[in-house]
C-alpha cells in the first residue's frame, strides 16, 4: 500500500504539473479561436493521430509490451531485455511510417478530386499536416512504457511538459506569422503539434539511455518477441482505447450534425481529464508493471489486495472530483476558458458538456485501471470484446441523444458506456479470478455516497449563494464562485469520511504525512 501511494503519489505530482500546464495550453487555444467551427476542425483533425497513438502506443502496445518487457528481464537478462525493447520499436516505426504515408496519400487524393465543405476541407488539410505526429508520439508511449517497467515514473509523466510548452509557444509566436486570418493561423497549431511530439519524445531520451539503452535497428519480420506483442496487441487496441475511439466517431457525428459541438465537448473532455488523469491513470499506470509482476509470479493474494486497494482509492479520490466537476460546471468554465474568441455563450455549452459527462469520471478511471488487470494476467482478448459491445451502445446512445442535447448528449452516452464498461469488466475479471476481492471496497460505498452527496449539496448552496452576493464580474470574483464552494465541499467530505471510519482518506493522509515529515 506505501509504495502504491508513493509511486503513483509522485507519478501523480508529475501527472498534475503536467496537467495544469495542458490546461493553460488548452486556455491559450479556447482565448484563440474560442469553440466556433475552425476550432471544431482543429480538435477532429488532432484526435485522429491521437487515437493512433492509443491503439499502436501508450494503450494497446504497451500494455502487450511491458509484461513480456519485465518477463525477458526477470528471465533472460537486460541483453535481451534491451534487444527485444528495439525489436518491437524496429516494428513500431516500419508499421506507423506505412500508415503515415497510406493516410497522407489518401487524404491528397480525397482532396484532389473530390469538392468539400468549408469546414471538412480545413479539418482534412489539418489532419494532412498532424499526422505525421502519430509516429513521434508512439515512440514516446514505448520509451514512456519502458521507463515505467525500469520503476520510472515521474519523468515520463513529465515529459507532457516539453509537449506542453512547445504547444503553447505554437500559438503565442509561430500562428500570427501565418496570416491575418484565424483559418489560416490554425496552421501554426498544426506545425506546433508535430514539434511538440519531437520534443516529448527526446525527454525521454536521457533517462532511457542512463539505465543502458542504445538503440539498435533489429529486423522484427520472424522476431518471437514482435510476434508474441503483435498477438496480444491486436484485440487490447480496442481495450484501452474505447473511450478514445468512442470520442473520436462520436465527435465525428457531432461535426456532421453541427461543427460547434465538437469543440464544446473537447473542452469539457480536457478538463475532466484533469482530475482523471492526476490520480486515475497515474494509478492505472503504476499497477500495470506490478500486477504484471505478481500475477508472473503467480501471487495472486497479493494481486488481489493491490487491485482493491488500487480502486478504492481511485473511487474516493475521484468521486469528490466528479461531483464538483457536475455541481460547479458553470463557474469552473467561466474562469478557466471565458476569454478573447470564448464568450458567455461558449461557456453555456461548454459547462453543459461538462455536467452530462462529469458523471462519469470514476466510471473512466476504473476502466483503465481494470483493462491492466486483464493485461497483467495476460488476457487482451476480453477487455476487447467489452469494448466492442459498449462503442455499440455508444453509439446508440449518441444517435439517441445528440439532436435533443446536442453536447450534453455526447456527455451523457460517454457516462452511460463507461458504467456499462466497469460493470462488464467487474463481472468478467470474477469469472477469471475466481473472486476478486472486493468486500471492503463495497462495505465503504454508502459511506463514500453519502459524504459526496453532502459535498455536493453544499458546494451547490455556496455557489449560488456567491453568485447572488458577488456575482462574477472580475478575476477574483470568478475564482471566489469556484474555490470558496470547492474547498468547503472537499473539506466537508473529508471530515465526513473520516467520521465514518472510511479507510482510503486515512490511508492516503498517512501516506502523505509520512511523505512530509522528514521535511
Amino acid at each position: 500500500m506505501s509504495q502504491m501511494l508513493k509511486s503513483s503519489g509522485a507519478l501523480a505530482t508529475a501527472t498534475l504539473t503536467s496537467r495544469i500546464l495542458g490546461m493553460v495550453r488548452e486556455i491559450v487555444y479556447a482565448q484563440f479561436m474560442g469553440d466556433g467551427a475552425v476550432a471544431s476542425a482543429f480538435k477532429l483533425a488532432f484526435q485522429i493521430p491521437n487515437l493512433f497513438r492509443r491503439l499502436l502506443g501508450e494503450g494497446a502496445l504497451s500494455a502487450a509490451f511491458i509484461p513480456i518487457f519485465k518477463a525477458k528481464e526477470r528471465k533472460e537478462g537486460e541483453e535481451e531485455m534491451w534487444r527485444s525493447a528495439n525489436a518491437v520499436i524496429s516494428a513500431m516505426v516500419v508499421v506507423a511510417a506505412a500508415i503515415i504515408a497510406l493516410v497522407m496519400l489518401g487524404i491528397s487524393l480525397v482532396l484532389a478530386v473530390h469538392k468539400f465543405g468549408d469546414n471538412t476541407r480545413l479539418m482534412l488539410l489539418l489532419l494532412r499536416v498532424m499526422f505525421p505526429y502519430m509516429l513521434v508520439i508512439c515512440l514516446t508511449a514505448v520509451f514512456m512504457g519502458m521507463l515505467n517497467a525500469r520503476g520510472h515514473f515521474f519523468v515520463p509523466a513529465a515529459g507532457a511538459l516539453a509537449l506542453n510548452i512547445v504547444m503553447i509557444a505554437s500559438v503565442l509566436f509561430l500562428a500570427p506569422r501565418l496570416g491575418g486570418e484565424l483559418d489560416r493561423q490554425i496552421f501554426g497549431l498544426a506545425i506546433g503539434v508535430l514539434i511538440a511530439g519531437v520534443a516529448q519524445a527526446a525527454f525521454q531520451l536521457p533517462t532511457l539511455r542512463r539505465e543502458g539503452f542504445r538503440y539498435r535497428w533489429v529486423t522484427p519480420w520472424r522476431d518471437e518477441t514482435v510476434r508474441q506483442v503483435v498477438l496480444k496487441m491486436i484485440p487490447g487496441a480496442l481495450g484501452v482505447a474505447a473511450f478514445q475511439i468512442n470520442v473520436l466517431m462520436t465527435n465525428s457525428l457531432a461535426f456532421w450534425v453541427d461543427p460547434q459541438i465538437v469543440a464544446s465537448f473537447d473542452y469539457a473532455v480536457r478538463l475532466m481529464e484533469l482530475p482523471q488523469g492526476v490520480f486515475g491513470i497515474s494509478l492505472a499506470t503504476y499497477l500495470l508493471p506490478t500486477l504484471s509482476g505478481m500475477a508472473a509470479e503467480k501471487k495472486f493474494p497479493e494481486f488481489r489486495d493491490t487491485l482493491r486497494q488500487g480502486l478504492s482509492y481511485l473511487f474516493f479520490v475521484n468521486l469528490i472530483a466528479s461531483v464538483l466537476l457536475v455541481v460547479l460546471a458553470e463557474p469552473i468554465i467561466r474562469l478557466i476558458f471565458q476569454h478573447g474568441k470564448f464568450d458567455a455563450g461558449s461557456t453555456q455549452r461548454a459547462s453543459f458538456a461538462l455536467a452530462c459527462l462529469a458523471p462519469g469520471l470514476v466510471a473512466f478511471s476504473i476502466v483503465n485501471v481494470l483493462a491492466r488487470a486483464f493485461y497483467a494476467l495476460g488476457d487482451t482478448q476480453t477487455p476487447m470484446k467489452i469494448s466492442v459491445v459498449c462503442l455499440g451502445l455508444n453509439l446508440v446512445f449518441a444517435l439517441w441523444l445528440i439532436l435533443p442535447f446536442r453536447q450534453g448528449g455526447l456527455g451523457i452516452a460517454n457516462s452511460l458506456t463507461a458504467g456499462c464498461n466497469v460493470a462488464l469488466l467487474l463481472y468478467a475479471l470474477r469469472r477469471k479470478l475466481s473472486r476478486i476481492g472486493l468486500g471492503p471496497l463495497i462495505q465503504t460505498l454508502p459511506a463514500k455516497l453519502g459524504a459526496a452527496a453532502a459535498a455536493g449539496i453544499l458546494a451547490w448552496v455556496t455557489w449560488r449563494y456567491w453568485e447572488n452576493s458577488v456575482g462574477h464580474e472580475n478575476l477574483p470574483a470568478r475564482m471566489g464562485a469556484v474555490f470558496a464552494p470547492m474547498t468547503l465541499a472537499g473539506s466537508a467530505y473529508w471530515g465526513v469520511s473520516f467520521w465514518l471510519h472510511v479507510p482510503a482518506p486515512r490511508e492516503i493522509a498517512a501516506a502523505i504525512w509520512q511523505r512530509l515529515r522528514p521535511w
